[in-house]
């Protein structure tokens, strides 16, 4: 029963940081979960993608004969991520995806452009 003298309870409203923390965590625990289920996927692509843009990064510079910058321009749409770098003195190209794969493909004569195997590329 309320009287004059008693203080009204109000409860106190749950602080937007503390919701915020909670919906990150969750966010976060998801992402994890996504990552750890999808993770051979991921890898997968990023190996065929580092090994795709090599060996035609490798044509265009060293059976076409244009510049980096041009063999550039070749990369497909979703290539965004691989890293292209090339070796003149050796007429090399290496790939790489950041963290998760890399390939390299060299010319040898009239086969063109080949991939090196690991151990070929462990050898380097």
């Amino acid at each position: 029963m309320a009287t004059a003298t008693s203080t009204p309870r109000t409860i106190a409203p749950d602080p937007w940081f503390k919701r915020l923390k909670i919906a990150l965590s969750v966010i976060a625990l998801f992402t994890a979960l996504w990552l750890l289920w999808n993770w051979n996927s991921i890898k997968g692509q990023a190996r065929v993608g580092a090994a795709y843009g090599a060996h035609v990064t490798c044509s265009c510079r060293y059976v076409e004969g244009r510049d980096m910058a041009s063999c550039e321009t070749d990369k497909e749409k979703g290539m965004e991520m691989v890293r292209l770098s090339d070796d003149p003195e050796n007429q090399r190209v290496y790939a790489s995806v950041p963290f998760l794969a890399e390939a390299v493909a060299e010319r040898r004569g009239a086969f063109g452009c080949v991939q090196l195997n690991a151990a070929e590329i462990e050898a380097l």
